[in-house]
């Protein structure tokens, strides 16, 4: 297997604990800690990735989250199956995987992580994570992420739960637009899929509420899985098979 560059000062050594609650089997998952005020100017070179012009022109701070995630799915792609590649930057500014593979990459508030699979195992992948919003932060945000079903099933609900349940909306419907993005080739947005059900064992169901293909039409299921992972919260979308079940 190809050795990879020393990890730069501003990241962490990559951590493979899954923390979500069903395995991923066929998968790999890496995340590492970044410290935007380490990123040195040579940390790009060093680590042999190119920095994109959209990235030379950002802050510190957008420069390690970029280079910490690209890190965690190189390194990702390399024990997954041998691949070596680094990511270009699509023209809907995702990464730009290897034909065979799906895959996704998060950061947030000092945390990137990456989680990688083969097409044929896993078709498509999404993952998202995101600091907790408060109760009040959440309330004020609500219309604009959940729809008029999951708000009424928020108000019916525990208060205590509010915080919890809008920042885990947002996160798993960010996963669902990675995962499933690919695939249908559609742009389509919080009020197109709702969340039907969820437990705070971490398990989520997902119903979509507008036709993104023949495969993937309007009432179509999906399975999602989440956790607080160290005072954030992580949400994953896997779609294994081709066949999506219809409500």
């Amino acid at each position: 297997m190809k050795r990879l560059p020393a990890l730069p000062a501003c990241c962490s050594t990559f951590r493979a604990d899954w923390p979500l609650p069903q395995a991923l089997p066929g998968s790999v998952w890496l995340s590492t800690e970044f410290n935007p005020t380490e990123l040195k100017a040579e940390d790009f070179a060093n680590s042999a990735l190119d920095m994109p012009a959209s990235i030379q022109r950002s802050v510190a701070k957008r420069q390690a989250e970029f280079l910490a995630g690209r890190l965690c799915a190189r390194a990702a792609l390399l024990q997954l199956d041998g691949t070596c590649a680094s990511l270009a930057i699509g023209q809907d500014r995702a990464p730009v995987w290897p034909e065979h593979i799906s895959g996704a990459i998060t950061h947030s508030n000092g945390r990137a992580a990456a989680l990688v699979a083969l097409k044929r195992e896993w078709q498509g992948v999404g993952m998202d994570l995101e600091n907790l919003l408060s109760a009040e932060r959440a309330q004020r945000l609500a219309k604009e992420i959940l729809t008029p079903d999951e708000l009424q099933r928020m108000a019916a609900g525990p208060v205590e739960d509010i915080g919890l349940l809008v920042t885990l909306t947002f996160s798993v419907k960010e996963s669902l637009f990675k995962a499933l993005f690919p695939l249908v080739q559609k742009r389509f947005y919080f009020e197109h899929a709702e969340v039907l059900s969820w437990s705070r064992a971490g398990s989520v169901q997902l119903r979509l509420l507008t036709d993104l293909s023949p495969e993937w039409p309007c009432g179509s299921l999906l399975d999602a899985q989440f956790c607080l992972y160290e005072e954030q919260l992580l949400s994953v979308v896997a779609i294994r098979g081709p066949a999506p079940s219809v409500a």
